[in-house]
C-alpha cells in the first residue's frame, strides 16, 4: 500500500494548458478538416456498403454498367457505348420534352370531339358534354350522337351568331366575317411591313451615315417598352383621326415595319460578304438596285422566316384588336372565338364547340408552321452571325 502511495507521488503532475478557440482561418482550416472529415467517413459507409451487396447483384450491376461504357468493380469502360448511353438519355428526354409540348394540341382536339353520354335506355344523359370534355385524357369518354366532328359545325353556327349586328339580309355571318378580317390584318401589314423593316436592316447593316449606331440603339430600346404602356395613347390618337371605326388601326401601323423582325434580318445582312455590294456599285447601281437586285434574293430565307412569323403572330393577335377595333364589323376571329367563350364555356352542351372554334382559328397556323419550318428554324439559327 505505501509504495503505491510512492509511485503516484513520484508521477509528474500535468500542468493546466488553456486550449485556444481557434479563430478566423484556424477555425476556418479547423471547420473545413471536419467537413473533409466528414466526406471521407460517408465515402467510406458507401464503399463499404456495395462492397457488402451480393456477388450476384454485384455480377449484374457490372455487366449493366459496363456494357454502357462505365467501368464499375474492375469493369472495362467503352467510348462507343458510353456515347451509345448517353445518346439514349437525350433522345429519351426529347421525346418526352416533345410530347409535353404536343399533348396540349392533342388535348383540344380530343376535347373538341366530346359529347353527352347516354344511358342504357337511350334517353337519359349519366354525364354532359362539359363533363365528358373536362375529364378528357386521351379520348373523350363519349362524342356527339351526331357525328363525330358535329361540334365544329356547331361551332361555325355559333360563330355565325356572335355579332348579330354582323348580317346580310338577315343572315348572321359573323364567322366568315371575322375570318376576312383576320386575313386583312395579317396579310396586308405584313407583307408591307416586312419589306419595310427588309429596307431599314439593308440601311443598318451595309450602308454607313451619321448616327447610325444611335438610331440603331434607339430602335432597339423602344423594344423595352412593353404594349400595354403604349396602347391608351395609341388607342387616343387611332380614335381621334377615325381608325377605329373601320380597321385601319390594325393595317395602317404595321405597313411601317417592326423592330424586331428589322433587327433579326439586319443579323442576317450583317454576316454576307460586301464584296457583291462593292461590285454592283463599280458596275453603277444604286441603293435600290442593290437591296431589290442582291440583297432581297440573298436574304430570302431570313425574310420568309420573319414574314411566317409575323403572319402568324398577326393571326393570334387578341389584344390589340380588342383596344383599338370597337365596330362589330371590323372585328377578327380572336374576338369572335373569346366571345364565344365567355357566353359558352360553361354550357353544358356548346362547351365542346368553343373547343373546336379554338381548333379551327389553330389549324392554319399548325399547318403553315409545318411547311416552313425548315426555313423558319435555319433562319433563326443563322441571324445570330457576324462578320
Amino acid at each position: 500500500m505505501t509504495d503505491k502511495i510512492l509511485e503516484t507521488m513520484d508521477e509528474p503532475v500535468e500542468e493546466n494548458v488553456l486550449t485556444e478557440v481557434p479563430s478566423g482561418e484556424n477555425a476556418e482550416a479547423e471547420k473545413g478538416g471536419k467537413f473533409g472529415n466528414a466526406l471521407r467517413k460517408a465515402g467510406k459507409a458507401v464503399g463499404r456498403f456495395f462492397k457488402n451487396i451480393p456477388a450476384y447483384l454485384r455480377a449484374a450491376l457490372r455487366t449493366f454498367c459496363g456494357w454502357f461504357g462505365f467501368g464499375v468493380f474492375g469493369g472495362r469502360s467503352s467510348k462507343k457505348r458510353k456515347k451509345i448511353f448517353f445518346d439514349v438519355i437525350g433522345y429519351t428526354l426529347l421525346t418526352i420534352g416533345g410530347i409535353t409540348m404536343l399533348y396540349p394540341f392533342w388535348w383540344m382536339f380530343a376535347a373538341s370531339l366530346a359529347g353527352p353520354t347516354i344511358g342504357a335506355d337511350g334517353v337519359t344523359v349519366t354525364s354532359n358534354a362539359l363533363q365528358n370534355m373536362i375529364t378528357t385524357i386521351f379520348w373523350p369518354a363519349a362524342t356527339s350522337n351526331f357525328g363525330l366532328f358535329y361540334n365544329y359545325q356547331q361551332a361555325i353556327t355559333l360563330l355565325n351568331s356572335a355579332w348579330q349586328t354582323v348580317t346580310i339580309g338577315g343572315q348572321a355571318y359573323a364567322f366568315w366575317r371575322s375570318v376576312v378580317n383576320t386575313l386583312l390584318y395579317s396579310l396586308i401589314p405584313v407583307t408591307v411591313g416586312v419589306f419595310t423593316s427588309a429596307s431599314a436592316a439593308f440601311a443598318f447593316a451595309k450602308l454607313d451615315f451619321k448616327g447610325k449606331n444611335f438610331v440603331f440603339f434607339y430602335c432597339q430600346a423602344a423594344i423595352m417598352l412593353p404594349f400595354p404602356s403604349i396602347m391608351i395613347a395609341q388607342f387616343c390618337v387611332y380614335s381621334s383621326i377615325g381608325w377605329t371605326d373601320n380597321g385601319l388601326a390594325m393595317i395602317v401601323p404595321g405597313c411601317f415595319g417592326a423592330i424586331m423582325t428589322a433587327f433579326f434580318i439586319r443579323q442576317y445582312l450583317y454576316g454576307m460578304p460586301t464584296a457583291i455590294l462593292e461590285a454592283a456599285k463599280i458596275d453603277g447601281a444604286g441603293y435600290w438596285r442593290q437591296f431589290v437586285s442582291f440583297l432581297i434574293p440573298l436574304a430570302k430565307p431570313a425574310i420568309m422566316a420573319q414574314f411566317i412569323l409575323s403572319f402568324m403572330g398577326s393571326w393570334n393577335n387578341y389584344l390589340a384588336p380588342q383596344v383599338f377595333i370597337t365596330e362589330d364589323m371590323w372585328k377578327p376571329l380572336t374576338l369572335a372565338i373569346g366571345q364565344l367563350d365567355t357566353s359558352y364555356s360553361t354550357d353544358v352542351t356548346n362547351a365542346p364547340s368553343v373547343m373546336a372554334a379554338s381548333v379551327l382559328a389553330l389549324l392554319p397556323i399548325l399547318i403553315l408552321f409545318a411547311i416552313f419550318q425548315k426555313t423558319i428554324i435555319g433562319s433563326i439559327m443563322l441571324t445570330g452571325s457576324k462578320e
